[in-house]
């Protein structure tokens, strides 16, 4: 008798584990997909508000290539490039690319390059910078990140993409200068990179084996 009632507690236990164990999984599986869903909103918000959807026809959000430069975008990892084209026409290119040296460590942005070599916008993805300080360079918080807007490698030159701190002509935050620094940097590399890889980026997709192209510089 007591060893049935022991076979009878440990069948139970067994199964409000596994029932346990199967609403934690269903439950993991749902809130991964709804915050995979929510962070491509976030991404396509961002594409929409750095080249307007009515400057192209193309799925900018799907029409991508893979590129690797730790010394321009910022990191040993590939980067994502969103190619915006109209009728195969290239419009502008939006870099994934990363600031390292932020005052709290990678700063995630996303960098909008007219064909021309024109900044068509700049926003932040992620960043761990100091709340009330540098992140004002989030388009939440203040409008700083605007003034990349219509800037390229010729106005200003050089010495101009830095912070006023170092002779340049962006503003610096109050009490943070590394943050705006870095951003700085960053969209200027990108910028350098677009000028190295423009016609890379927008080959042709009949010249490729895949619609994802891999495109390095060695670093």
């Amino acid at each position: 008798m007591a060893l049935k009632h022991m076979l009878t507690t440990a069948l139970l236990l067994g199964s409000f584990a596994i029932a346990g164990t199967s609403m934690v999984a269903l439950t993991f599986d749902n809130t991964e997909v709804r915050i995979a869903d929510n962070e491509y909103q976030a991404l396509l918000q961002s594409l929409n508000a750095l080249v307007p959807p009515s400057s192209h026809d193309n799925d900018i959000a799907n029409d991508t290539v893979t590129v690797s430069s730790r010394e321009l975008l910022g990191s040993k990892k590939s980067n994502t490039v969103y190619l915006a084209r109209l009728k195969e026409i290239p419009i502008a290119a939006v870099i994934t690319t990363i600031a390292p040296d932020g005052y709290n460590g990678a700063i995630k942005l996303l960098v909008a390059i007219n064909f021309d070599g024109t900044i068509s916008g700049v926003r932040v993805l992620n960043h761990r910078e100091t709340p009330g300080l540098g992140d004002s360079i989030e388009i939440e918080r203040s409008n700083w990140i605007n003034d990349f807007r219509g800037l390229s490698l010729l106005s200003p030159d050089d010495l101009g993409w830095r912070v006023k701190k170092d002779g340049g002509i962006f503003d610096q935050f109050t009490g943070a200068t590394v943050t705006p620094r870095a951003v700085v940097k960053a969209v200027h590399n990108a910028l350098l990179y677009f000028e190295q890889h423009r016609d890379e980026l927008f080959k042709p997709e009949d010249e490729t084996a895949t619609a994802t192209q891999v495109i390095e510089n060695g670093q």
